[in-house]
Formats: C-alpha cells, structure tokens, sequence
C-alpha cells in the first residue's frame, strides 16, 4: 500500500451524526468538548420533519423542492413550507456551528444522505420511489451534487481556518443493489442498480462536492470495493456486522480509510462501555486483518456504531467521550 496523507489527524474519534435532543447548542458543545480532533455538526432528528436524515438531506437538492406528504417525503412541483423548515433548520445548526467553532483549525465532518438511500426514500410526484426512474435517480444525483458543493462552500464560510470532511449515508445502498427495495404495493421489489452505475453516480456526488467524502453504511455487506473505487477515502462501519474480514482487509490495503463503530449505540448492559473496551474491540479487528499496529491509528477513525438518536443524553456522551479516549490509547500504542 501506497503512503497517504489522511483528512484527520492520528488517534482521532468522531460521532456518526444523530444524538438525543432538540438543543443544538448544547449538542454542539458536547461534539466540541469530547470530540476536539474531527468533531461533526449534529444532527438532532428528534426535531421533527425536516431534520429527519432524509428530509435534512433533500433541503441541500438544487432544483428539486421537496415536501411531506402522507408522512414521506417527496419531490414538489415548487418551494413550500416543509423545504423552510428544513433548510432553517440547518442554516441554524450552521450558525450555531459559526459561533462555537469559529477559530477552530481542524477537520470538520458533515453528514447528508447519498444517492441511493434518498432514492431509495423520496417518492415521485406522481407517486412512487425515485428508484423506480433511472432517469430520475441520474437527476436526483447531480442535484444532491451540486447542493453538496454548496453546503461544503457554505461550512467553509463560517470555518474559515477548518477543512471540511463529507460524510455520505448510505444505510439503503446494499438493498438497492441487490434490488430487495419494496414496491409501493409490498407485493414486489425494484429492479437493482447495476454495480457500474452505481458506481459512477456515487463518484459524481463525491467529485461534485469537491471535498474528501466517506461513505457511511450500518448495514451487512456493506460494498466496500464499489465505496473505494468511487473515490471515497473512507468507510464507516458497524464492526459487529462484519462476518466476512477478507473484503474489509482487501479495501484496506487498497487504502480506504475506516471509521470503526466499535460503541454500541444503545447500552446492552446498562452502562457505557469503557475506552479500553472500546479500544480492545478495534485492536482485535485489525490485528485479525493482519496490519501492523503503527497504522492503525492513522488509518482508522474510532466511532459509535451508528447515530446515537435512540441513546440517553448521559449515554450518548460517555459513548463519545470512550471514542476519543480509545483513540488516544491506539495512538500511544
């Protein structure tokens, strides 16, 4: 493997996104506080419509409104009240950003749905998921693109001295691939999205963005040599979903980067886990894929094993307090 430079420093820990809540004042402080080497602007979907993964994602489309109905979202034949409140929303969690970060220097990480997930959950005017037009998931991708580039433009803005990380979700994508979305009806699935298609509408989202983009999946099979070979640096994973290590070595090798989730996400036995747990169950996953131990560091970023929306406030900040301190301990090894 070739050396490379990667978009966060050695040792550090990041949240996947969502935490408990409505304040995200107080959300920010927290990322900022236990998070200080790659903290990531919130997501707070206890909010409501609009700060939905979906509904948050959709207010960055260019040229594709988007509004609630029936409870889903779905493209509009104009601007309305649901796209204010979604992009308010997060011109305020921006703002608030601006304010509590304004002299940081490091990395920031921002999240969005990708392509195929928003696909795979925004119907069409006439009813219907996006997934069932190629032509409309063509659209719906150089739209998100090009809504990307601006809100990466936009972060850069107020983070003058930071370097902006993308992060794409994409928990839909391997059941889009093998063509398991349901119909409308229930009675049937939607076609799959060939491989190279897929492909090439992720790399001209992460290309239009014009950031280093990683790919976020919490889900089994996880493509991970279409996730690299799009461009992504990285990917984020839940490890206890990995059965099959051989794929996930391979990628690695190849040099794609890996944000571990190695922190359940809500508390099995009534308590957070330790950082040296935490630490313990990356080092075991890499000392099984072979690497030496002086990359790991480098090359991995420690994370919850998912978003921590369905967490405990108390929970939610011990998780990422173990993250950041676990990641300090596979530093000092």
């Amino acid at each position: 493997m070739t050396e490379q430079a990667w978009p966060w420093p050695t040792g550090a820990a990041t949240g996947i996104g969502s935490l408990p809540g409505t304040d995200i004042a107080e959300a920010q402080r927290i990322v900022l506080g236990e998070l200080p080497a790659l903290p990531h602007l919130p997501e707070l979907p206890a909010r409501g419509p609009g700060a939905d993964l979906v509904g948050r994602s959709a207010g960055l489309l260019v040229e594709l409104p988007v509004e609630l109905y029936a409870a889903r979202w779905r493209i509009a034949p104009r601007p309305g009240r649901d796209l204010r409140r979604a992009r308010d929303l997060m011109e305020r969690d921006l703002d608030q950003l601006a304010e509590q970060a304004e002299e940081y220097a490091g990395p920031v990480k921002v999240q969005a749905a990708g392509p195929f997930t928003l696909a795979a959950a925004l119907e069409l005017p006439i009813g219907g998921r996006m997934l069932r037009d190629p032509g409309a998931v063509r659209d719906l991708a150089g739209s998100l693109g090009e809504g990307l580039r601006g809100h990466v433009e936009a972060v850069a803005r107020r983070l003058p001295r930071a370097s902006v990380l993308l992060q794409l979700d994409e928990p839909s994508l391997p059941t889009v691939l093998a063509g398991r979305v349901p119909t409308e009806s229930g009675f049937g699935t939607h076609h799959p999205v060939e491989t190279e298609v897929a492909r090439g509408l992720l790399r001209d989202v992460i290309d239009a963005a014009g950031v280093p983009a990683l790919v976020h999946c919490c889900a089994p099979d996880v493509p991970l040599e279409l996730i690299r070979s799009a461009g992504a640096v990285g990917v984020a994973l839940d490890l206890s979903l990995v059965t099959d290590l051989d794929p996930l070595g391979e990628a690695i090798d190849a040099g794609l980067g890996l944000l571990a989730g190695a922190a359940p996400t809500l508390p099995p036995s009534g308590r957070a886990p330790t950082s040296a747990q935490v630490a313990d169950r990356v080092r075991r996953v890499w000392d099984q894929l072979g690497f030496p131990r002086r990359r790991l560091a480098e090359q991995v970023v420690v994370t919850p094993a998912c978003g921590l929306a369905g967490a405990t406030p108390a929970y939610a900040r011990a998780v990422l307090t173990a993250c950041r301190d676990a990641g300090r301990r596979l530093a000092e090894d």
